[in-house]
Formats: C-alpha cells, structure tokens, sequence
C-alpha cells in the first residue's frame, strides 16, 4: 500500500485507511509513540494501563460477582 505525504493546516500528515488502523489494532483519535530511524517514520501503539473504572465501564459498570458462589460440600481434605 502507498500513501501521500499531503499538507494538514501548518503540518503535513499521512492518511490511513480504516483497515490498515484495524490490521495495526489502532483506532481513531488514538495516541501513538512516533518513532524515526535509519529514513524510517514508524507509529507504535501505546501500551498503558486501565485504571478500574475503564475495565468496569467496559463491561457494563460491573466490577465482578456480587454474590458468593456455593461449590458444595467438601469433598477432600479442603478447608471450608
């Protein structure tokens, strides 16, 4: 795939196609570490942590079981 090199206000920039974001596993409006080396630009997704309310907000708001679970009577030497 080729792209162009094309003015953007005072800048210049590349554009991208959705599906070379979707093959790279980037999305739109995400940062990236831009890295130049030996005549090469090259863009790196940013790995960081979530803080607990991104990971609960991705599944509803929930947090994780809000009951305890009953695995039944013991059957070895556990200790209940």
């Amino acid at each position: 795939m080729t792209a162009q090199i094309t003015r953007w206000g005072n800048s210049q920039g590349v554009r991208l196609s959705k599906k070379v974001l979707e093959l790279a596993g980037m999305q739109m409006n995400e940062e990236v570490d831009v890295l130049v080396e030996n005549g090469r630009i090259m863009l790196e997704k940013i790995h960081r942590h979530q803080t607990l309310e991104e990971r609960a907000a991705a599944y509803g708001g929930k947090l994780g079981p809000y009951e305890e679970y009953d695995w039944g009577e013991p059957v070895g030497r556990e200790v209940w």
